[in-house]
């Protein structure tokens, strides 16, 4: 377990400051008017608790594209008129992104930097998705720090609770399922299983409310939403995916589908081998978990690149470890995570932001910051 020492104190201070300055800032400014992704989750709530369809066509670009169970999570919210409601996630998702920064913090198996040093450069990195986070009402903030919450779990022994909270973490996000073989990789099959049984529950879950059949009609329109909106987004700019890049170089009607897909196989592969590669190290789970969470806006063909935000604890690795790399890949993963840092609209201009994000760089940025990660692993440091 990392030593924090007499820093722990100002770090919690600087993380409330951190969360307080974007709260007011964002809040006043920019989203008490918009926040249009929570307004689907509100939506979708509302109609769980009169049992009505989730997934309308008719929705447009803002469809319900969750787990019917999701629904069933966000019905409270639905219990109060939607300004409250923005005001309160507003709030609380200000609050998790502190929390996915002091877990993420709390899960490095040591400390090569001083904790408000590690702390204030991390959020620099990723202070632009946060804001897009909080600006759409998203829910990746909570998704992040669930996962890093079960990964702390998992390092005190507390397999089940991990393997529940993980499996309630593919209900908030279904791109979470990434973790269930990564699971079965341990040698205590506690969470995996654990994982597995609340699956099936949390599946389950909305026949309650809909019975069983409306449930099988609710997960098979899911299906369809998230197929049939796919292609379309392919060649959206704001999307970071390996399927984006290769449509956004060759075309949607190219080759670019086999080219992604033979990639995701080969990132895939490389994780398979650091996963394999765990050997004796004490905490082997952080890192693992960290290449994860940044592979699945690589995978996941609708990754926005707001969802990179769930990388937090991957940059934090990369910071904190920058010294334990080869000079190369040092000075490659580095310039990764600033190039993405500070390619901000405001900053550098409508023009050159959006060559920018058509040519795909934040996605060659990641995958860098992946093949980093390995280093680390394939060096015994993390």
């Amino acid at each position: 377990m990392a030593s924090f020492g007499p820093s722990l104190g100002r770090t919690r201070v600087l993380l409330v400051v951190l969360a307080v300055v974007s709260l007011v800032a964002l809040f006043t400014t920019r989203v008490s008017h918009k926040m249009p992704d929570f307004q689907v989750y509100w939506t979708a709530g509302a109609r769980a608790l009169h049992a009505e369809p989730l997934y309308r066509a008719d929705d447009g670009h803002f469809q319900f594209k969750y787990l019917p169970a999701f629904a069933l999570l966000a019905a409270p919210a639905a219990l109060v008129p939607l300004p409250v409601a923005k005001a309160a996630w507003f709030a609380i998702s200000a609050l998790l992104m502190m929390a996915l920064l002091w877990l993420s913090l709390r899960a490095m198996p040591e400390l090569h930097r001083p904790a408000p040093l590690l702390l204030v450069l991390t959020f620099l990195a990723m202070a632009k998705f946060y804001a897009h986070e909080l600006v759409l009402g998203q829910v990746n903030l909570l998704f992040g720090a669930m996962a890093m919450l079960a990964v702390l779990w998992m390092r005190e022994g507390r397999d089940a609770a991990a393997g529940l909270l993980l499996a309630l973490a593919v209900v908030v996000k279904p791109y979470g399922a990434i973790f269930l073989p990564w699971l079965a990789t341990r040698k205590n099959r506690a969470a995996f299983v654990a994982m597995a049984g609340a699956l099936i529950v949390f599946l389950l879950l909305p026949a309650a409310r809909y019975g069983w059949h409306g449930n099988l009609q609710l997960l098979g329109d899911w299906w369809h939403t998230v197929a049939s909106t796919t292609p379309e987004n392919l060649t959206n700019a704001d999307n970071v995916s390996l399927g984006a890049l290769f449509a956004k170089w060759l075309g949607p009607d190219s080759a670019a589908p086999m080219l992604a897909a033979g990639v995701s196989v080969l990132l895939l592969a490389v994780t398979g081998i650091v996963l394999a590669g765990r050997g004796t190290l004490k905490t082997p789970y952080t890192l693992e978990a960290s290449m994860l969470l940044l592979l699945i806006p690589l995978l996941s063909p609708q990754g926005w690149d707001y969802v990179l935000l769930i990388g937090t604890p991957a940059v934090m690795l990369l910071l904190n470890y920058s010294m334990s790399l080869p000079r190369g890949i040092r000075y490659a993963a580095l310039a990764s995570i600033a190039v993405v840092a500070l390619t901000i609209y405001d900053l550098v201009g409508r023009d050159a932001y959006a060559t920018f994000m058509q040519l795909s760089i934040v996605t060659v940025c990641v995958v860098v910051q992946v093949a980093a990660l390995a280093t680390l692993r394939f060096r015994r440091v993390a």
